[in-house]
């Protein structure tokens, strides 16, 4: 479950007590760990995966009641940063205006101490001076991605013309900010690990290209030269003139019949030379085309990795564990020309392979706190490598039951060194599949994990048929279990999380305190003491 998830009078829940409380709950219940989305501020259609940084965090989880503790806010404004009008979704554009104009004024009230400690956040954080100086630009550039930034010296990064941001009031603001981020994350997480809980984060593999990131650090990633990128606006404008005219034309018709409509132009695929995705599979007849750019993995070689090991570093100290996403990226990722429509022609491209693990070796010593997402497609080459690296993979339970089929994703076939799912935020709820799928799958299903009767679409928290499921879970070899909040709750799919391939409707899902107070915590207690886990 992400933060975002939990109940709470402001719109979207927040790193402060209603995350004690349920991790609280959690011990309770014997649970251990508590999984969460990236901590990254939402991006494209509000995606966590699709961030302006992959280092910087979401300011929209940050507690306004907290602030008012510390002198920052009146509670006259805390009640204004409330959101009443519907507690199990999120409005992501009542939160960006509401929560930027409480967080100026947290700014300009802060004292001389805070703001020293957070100028040396900044100072003390390369990545911070570039998301602050980045989203300085965004301000006064009216959110335009860096490659159509009017200032051609910002937009090529010169390091003088970066530094001189430094004096900007904004800069100093998104500073702060990141810095009030961290410092409160730190406080709530230390309250939930003396509970007995440990966070499980989860870093995206790629980055956007319109971020802090790939700005600051475009050599790490194959991309145009400075110089081309200079021609990109121009580039870009003649080619949208040009369309708005073939646009024109298809409108009027000739001869009456209409014309095929002009392709609109991508200013990314003159600035980057390749984009990431996965070509076509059984999942997906013209492959996913997600337009990421591609990491220059000689050119990281080069420094061992830093950029990498760096991100790594601050994620470790986010959480306790980590998911890294799309894993299998590190023995070969899918390469696609930036201009194209789809990925097809996707092609497979070594990664840097265990190179890049001999370098986290080196710095970390230790992969115990790793955990691959190694689903997908599973190619002789991804299981050498995984193999190799010893740290576990997932398992899913949602993607085993085709009659006939002795799936390794069958909890009988589990791997000790694994972590496995009723599902994830990218399946539908465990009731919602058994609502959707073929009366043969689910058929299978049901008998595989013992449930008997005719009431399986039953939901709630203490549905007959998803116990069954989760029971047998808990009673597979995996070392660790993880259900998806929705599950322990037995909703349905309304609640699911996010719909691969959907630009609009996902990760909006909320729940109240009364959905967490239906939850049979003494049945999950003897769960865990049964299998002993």
């Amino acid at each position: 479950m992400h933060i975002s998830s939990l109940p709470g009078p402001f719109g979207t829940g927040v790193i402060g007590q209603e995350a004690v409380d349920f991790a609280k709950q959690l011990a309770s219940q014997g649970m251990k760990y508590w999984q969460v989305l990236p901590f990254s501020y939402p991006g494209m259609g509000n995606s966590p995966y699709q961030s302006f940084s992959a280092f910087a965090g979401n300011w929209l989880f940050i507690d306004p009641r907290r602030l008012e503790k510390r002198g920052l806010l009146t509670p006259a404004e805390v009640q204004q940063a409330e959101y009443t009008q519907n507690k199990w979704r999120i409005d992501y554009d009542f939160l960006r205006t509401n929560r930027d104009e409480l967080l100026r004024k947290a700014f300009e009230r802060a004292d001389k101490d805070l703001l020293a400690k957070a100028d040396k956040f900044i100072k003390d954080n390369k990545w911070v001076q570039d998301v602050a100086a980045y989203q300085t630009v965004k301000d006064a550039d009216f959110g335009k991605p860096w490659w159509e930034w009017s200032d051609t010296s910002l937009r090529n990064y010169d390091k003088a013309a970066v530094s001189g941001l430094k004096t900007n009031p904004n800069y100093r603001y998104h500073g702060f900010v990141q810095y009030l981020f961290f410092d409160e994350w730190t406080q709530i997480k230390k309250e939930i690990n003396d509970l007995g809980i440990s966070i499980i984060g989860d870093i995206p593999f790629y980055v956007s290209g319109d971020s802090a990131d790939v700005w600051a650090s475009r050599d790490m990633f194959k991309m145009a030269s400075a110089a081309k990128v200079n021609k990109v606006l121009k580039d870009y404008e003649k080619a949208l003139d040009k369309y708005k005219k073939d646009l024109e034309k298809q409108e009027k018709g000739k001869d009456g019949e209409p014309l095929k409509e002009p392709r609109k132009p991508k200013p990314e695929a003159l600035v980057f030379e390749s984009v990431a995705g996965v070509p076509p599979d059984y999942f997906c007849a013209d492959g996913q085309l997600w337009g990421n750019p591609i990491y220059d993995w000689k050119k990281m070689k080069e420094d061992h990795y830093a950029w990498w090991m760096s991100r790594l570093e601050d994620n470790f100290k986010l959480f306790d564990y980590l998911r890294i996403d799309h894993f299998r990226a590190f023995s070969s990722y899918c390469e696609i020309e930036a201009n194209a429509e789809t990925a097809r022609d996707g092609k497979w491209i070594p990664g840097p392979g265990l190179d890049f693990f001999a370098e986290y070796d080196k710095k970390f010593h230790d992969r115990s706190r790793l955990i691959a997402e190694d689903l997908g497609e599973v190619t002789p080459d991804l299981a050498e490598f995984m193999g190799k690296v010893g740290i576990p993979g997932m398992r899913v339970m949602e993607f085993a039951f085709y009659p006939g089929d002795n799936s390794s994703f069958l909890p009988h076939n589990f791997d000790n060194n694994c972590v496995a799912y009723t599902g994830t935020h990218d399946n539908n709820t465990l009731l919602g599949w058994l609502w959707d799928s073929p009366e043969e799958v689910r058929k299978c299903c049901l008998e595989y994990c013992g449930f008997k009767g005719d009431n399986w679409g039953d939901g709630g928290s203490r549905s007959g048929s998803c116990r069954a499921i989760i029971r047998t879970l808990w009673m597979s070899h995996a070392d660790v279990t993880i259900i998806p909040i929705q599950d322990m709750l037995g909703y349905g799919g309304d609640t699911r999380m996010n719909v691969p391939g959907t630009p609009t409707g996902n990760w909006v899902v909320r729940f109240t305190k009364e959905d967490f107070d239906s939850i049979d915590n003494d049945w999950y207690r003897d769960l865990n003491r049964i299998y002993f886990r």
